[in-house]
């Protein structure tokens, strides 16, 4: 669990698309993010996507306890990839 700002080293593999009030958002879930990090609200970390680098993105909360990573329209296009589709995401370091 990291509670406190610093290193992350947690890397996983989730799909595009998460069901948000019946609409689907390109975000992808951080599976058990609540218990990684120790909070359900809003926080800021530097990540990366299929190797891509996203430096102090934020992780919005899901509404059912959880943490999502948003993937606009330009880093879709940039992976090559859309809603549905598998991405690698490792989160290296939680800013807040």
């Amino acid at each position: 669990m990291s509670t406190e700002p610093g290193p992350l080293d947690h890397t996983f593999t989730a799909p595009i698309g998460v069901d948000v009030k019946g609409s689907m958002w390109s975000c992808v879930e951080v599976p058990d993010s609540a218990t990684l990090f120790g909070t359900r609200k809003a926080l800021r970390v530097d990540a990366t996507v299929d190797g891509i680098a996203l430096p102090n993105i934020g992780l919005m909360v899901t509404g059912r306890g959880g943490h999502m990573l948003s993937l606009s329209a330009k880093l879709r296009a940039r992976l090559g990839k859309d809603i549905g589709d598998t991405v690698t995401v490792h989160l290296e370091r939680r800013l807040t």
